[in-house]
């Protein structure tokens, strides 16, 4: 992709040029993460964040096992002897 040209407007907000936001898939209202990297803006889907720590994460966590069921698990038998 070429270099665009953004622009900083009011308020502090940055447009996107339309070419960026189609390759990067994002659409109107999507959060994105901003960081300054060497002196440089690196903006990213935050969908694209989250999935690399769910794959971080994945890995400390058994093939099959479900943290959700088992949290449902243990606040059902939480609430049986209360």
């Amino acid at each position: 992709m070429n270099i665009q040209r953004g622009k900083l407007v009011s308020g502090g907000r940055l447009q996107v040029p339309a070419d960026i936001r189609r390759a990067l898939g994002l659409n109107d209202g999507d959060s994105v993460t901003m960081e300054v990297v060497d002196g440089e803006l690196l903006v990213r889907p935050y969908r694209d964040v989250i999935a690399e720590v769910r794959a971080q994460l994945r890995q400390y966590i058994p093939a099959g096992v479900s943290l959700a069921d088992e949290l449902i698990a243990e606040r059902r038998a939480t609430s049986e002897t209360e």
